[in-house]
């Protein structure tokens, strides 16, 4: 009797609840909402280096739940297909390809491809041919597309491997041949592991400091090892453009491989034992050596020891030699870097790197190219005279770029920019690129003086993008051109040696973008491309960008969005505020705006735009900098600033009549949703609250996160205080959390939800959270997509838009699997 009397006051809590949040299983929203899952993206593209030809890859961004519920292997921070020896969680992945002509417009569709999926696209140098990976249930392999025949066939029917080299080709800078990697191991028996192989996993420190990140999906055990090697294997090999297919050297686990400018040699990097269990494999021992295009090694140029060891700080590096690459404007000479300081930028010298070089043939000793005084950061290569070196530093989060001349890089610098990489009003562009007489891609120098810059024109007026000439002897810029109201346009290439002809893309807040020709002698515009508007439903949205001032001084923006039709007659709106905080060591850079008022009103299913269609407004990216104040850490604020921020986009959006103070929800994916919880628990701005994918608890990630250098022992208050999970008890406002199972990023592992969930329903709050089976920390099926707009509209619809409904205790949903029906 009283087993049955519990059973019946069980049921009779159930009926309490909304039906919705009764069922499990996995649900469908509004049919405004599910159409933007579905809706047909413009494509991405690819062009050519001539400017000829565009490729448009129709995006295959949405998947079915069977792919995404395939067998995948965890192995050294991987997620792979077993069946197919490729990547199991690549996001640019294409489900058609068409080749456009841009003077004559003249469209040609590919048709003869197999069924699968089309990734990994590449022009040649001459830009005759496009590669690109076929990737099947079983395979994948490479096709390329000839525009003289206008034909595309399978080069070779020897499947890729792509477990390692996430590009498992590459073109010979001459565009005679390429360089593959093949799966050597594809067809082979599969290894199993029987408990007769089962042995102790035994791992032992030496002492020695090795702080690392909250990695996942390591190696475990004996067995992960050797599935790794298995599954890593690949096989160099040198493939003509009729097919052929000649073995280079002897398989190895290849981390990486370049040919050199001249298409002579090939810098490979190989893997060795023994593994390791704590980090991912591109921290792993590796070998770097030089080889011939048959194989044999030239020169070997290090073995780097496993790297866990690396001193803490995000500009730490390994110790010994690192960062190769071939000096992209001779045939064969490569660069590496060697820190001076011990790995360490902690250390007090005068120069934390010295960069070296090393010519073909590879016999003599290697040259100091240059000395560094931050941390090396990269060389964009030009000619013989001009090139571009960079350092930063991220204590102050400085980056300084120099001109240099290679012949001599230590004479005669000339500072081309010195800023805060936050810093985008400062921001000079960044130079175009041609391919130079080697088929190498080079900074486009013209009359030996003359550089061409991109770049976004951050301002106080928001993105205003331009192309400026730039003059190496006067280190000066002329602007050429600068894009005007009411569009949006950015350049993508040069059609000339002036700067009088280049392809944009250009769009307005109602015209979706397409590519453009501009040309400034002739001061006319012709439309190469006329991609339809995705959205039809959403034509109406009204767009506005908000400036408004924290109480700090900190000015701040962010980008308002009302339903169609609305006016303000009508009265306040709910809202939902959807946001990312960033940490900065500089006020007035935080402050930047860093969007244009005139970009394509874009509605995706995947932030908040798609509930303007609930009569909605949207405060998009509502800007919440924790800056650093008189030398402090931006985290040792982040409560005060955080609140603060929210307080002033609450206040701008009930000042302007859009808001009723009390019926705005806050809303954040990943740090956007340890910033949730956050605000729920440190204020009572916001009615309801909905955080995915989110990390709530900082000692989980005790060595860093974000943009927090400093572990949980040096700054265990700091890690305290940040942590919601640690304030719990103050959230009063309703929660909805949703989480991929597999979410294999550093720091937001799914027992973050999962604790959070549990700490709230211990204290009695009102909570809801989401599992996603086979999700990763976004997500990609269309039935979790679909679902997850069902999860926010609900809840939305109980917290948000219905005033009137009472409290209700909701209860966590394990998404079910779909039966096959569905």
């Amino acid at each position: 009797m009283n087993a049955f009397r519990l059973l019946v006051a069980f049921i009779g809590c159930i009926a309490l609840l909304p039906m919705s949040y009764a069922e499990q299983g996995y649900q469908t929203p509004s049919a405004e909402l599910a159409a933007l899952v579905d809706a047909k993206l413009s494509p991405t593209s690819s062009l050519s280096d001539d400017g000829q030809w565009l490729a448009l890859f129709e995006r295959k961004r949405v998947v079915s739940l069977d792919e995404l519920a395939k067998e995948e292997l965890k192995l050294a921070g991987i997620k792979l297909n077993p069946a197919n020896f490729s990547r199991s969680r690549v996001s640019a992945k294409y489900s058609a390809v068409q080749i456009k002509h841009v003077q004559s417009g003249t469209v040609i569709n590919i048709n003869n491809l197999p069924q699968g999926i089309i990734r990994a696209p590449k022009w040649s140098s001459n830009s005759e041919y496009l590669a690109f990976v076929v990737e099947q249930k079983n395979d994948a392999r490479l096709w390329l597309y000839n525009v003289k025949t206008k034909q595309a066939n399978e080069l070779n029917s020897i499947a890729l491997n792509s477990v390692l080299t996430a590009y498992p080709y590459e073109w010979l800078p001459d565009s005679s041949a390429l360089v593959a990697n093949l799966a050597v191991n594809l067809g082979k028996t599969r290894l199993q592991n029987d408990s007769q192989s089962t042995v102790p996993v035994i791992q032992q420190s030496s002492g020695e400091k090795a702080p690392a990140r909250t990695y996942q999906n390591l190696l475990t055990g004996p067995f992960d090892e050797a599935q790794f090697k298995f599954y890593g294997q690949g096989q160099l090999a040198y493939i003509t453009l009729d097919g052929h297919a000649q073995p280079i050297g002897r398989p190895a686990l290849l981390k990486s491989f370049s040919v050199s400018p001249d298409s002579t040699n090939i810098l490979v990097a190989s893997i060795n034992e023994p593994f390791s269990y704590q980090v991912p494999y591109n921290r792993f021992a590796t070998t770097w050596q030089i080889w011939g295009m048959r194989g044999f090694s030239l020169v070997e140029l290090a073995k780097q020891p496993l790297a866990d060891n690396i001193p803490q700080g995000y500009d730490s590096v390994r110790t010994g030699r690192r960062d190769f690459e071939w000096r992209g404007d001779q045939g064969a000479e490569v660069i590496w870097a060697e820190a001076q300081d011990g790995g360490d930028m902690k250390t007090d010298v005068e120069y934390h790197d010295f960069i070296y070089s090393l010519r073909a043939p590879f016999k003599r000793e290697p040259k100091l190219f240059a000395k560094v005084e931050r941390r090396y950061s990269g060389i964009e290569w030009g000619n013989d005279n001009i090139a571009m070196l960079s350092d930063w530093r991220f204590s102050d989060r400085q980056v300084r770029t120099y001109i240099i001349a290679p012949r001599d890089a230590d004479k005669n610098r000339i500072l081309f920019s010195e800023r805060s990489y936050n810093d985008a009003y400062k921001d000079p562009g960044r130079a175009l690129y041609e391919r130079n007489d080697l088929g190498s891609k080079v900074i486009k120098v013209v009359g030996g003086r003359y550089l061409f810059l991109r770049g976004n024109g951050a301002s106080e007026q928001g993105n205003v993008p331009f192309l400026d000439q730039y003059d190496v002897k006067t280190n000066s810029s002329k602007r050429l051109w600068q894009s005007a109201a009411p569009y949006y346009e950015r350049v993508r290439a040069l059609l000339d040696d002036e700067g009088k002809r280049f392809i944009t893309i250009r769009e307005s807040k109602t015209e979706q973008p397409n590519f453009f020709i501009r040309d400034l002698n002739k001061q006319n515009l012709t439309q190469i491309t006329n991609f339809e508007h995705p959205y039809p439903a959403f034509k109406g949205v009204t767009k506005e960008q908000l400036r408004y001032t924290r109480d700090d001084g900190v000015e701040l923006s962010g980008t308002l969005y009302l339903p169609p039709g609305y006016d303000k007659t009508q009265g306040p709106l709910p809202v939902l505020m959807w946001a990312y905080p960033l940490e900065y060591k500089d006020k007035a850079v935080a402050s930047q705006v860093r969007e244009s008022p005139y970009e394509f009103t874009s509605i995706g299913y995947w932030g908040p735009m798609p509930y303007l269609a609930k009569g909605i407004a949207v405060f998009d990216d509502p800007k919440m900098p924790i800056v650093g104040i008189k030398g402090s850490e931006p985290n040792d604020n982040f409560r005060k600033q955080l609140v603060a921020s929210a307080q002033a986009a609450v206040d701008v959006l009930v000042k302007k009549g859009i808001a009723d103070k009390n019926n705005i929800a806050i809303a954040g994916h990943s740090y956007g949703a340890f910033m949730v919880a956050n605000l729920l628990a440190h204020s009572d701005l916001f009615k309801t609250g909905i955080a995915r994918s989110g990390a709530y608890n900082r000692t989980l990630t005790p060595f860093g996160f974000q943009g927090e250098e400093r572990d949980f022992w040096q700054a265990q208050d700091v890690y305290a205080n940040m942590s919601p999970f640690f304030h719990a008890e103050k959230i009063n406002e309703p929660m909805l959390m949703i989480h991929g199972q597999e979410d294999p990023n550093s720091g937001t592992f799914p027992m973050q939800s999962e604790r959070m969930y549990a700490a709230l329903k211990g204290l009695g709050k009102e909570a809801r959270l989401v599992m996603l089976p086979h999700e990763a920390h976004g997500y990609r099926a269309r039935k979790s997509l679909l679902h997850v707009l069902w999860e926010q509209e609900q809840w939305l619809d109980k917290y948000l838009l219905n005033d009137s409904a009472e409290p209700v205790k909701v209860i966590t949903e394990q998404v079910a699997e779909p039966t096959p029906s569905q």
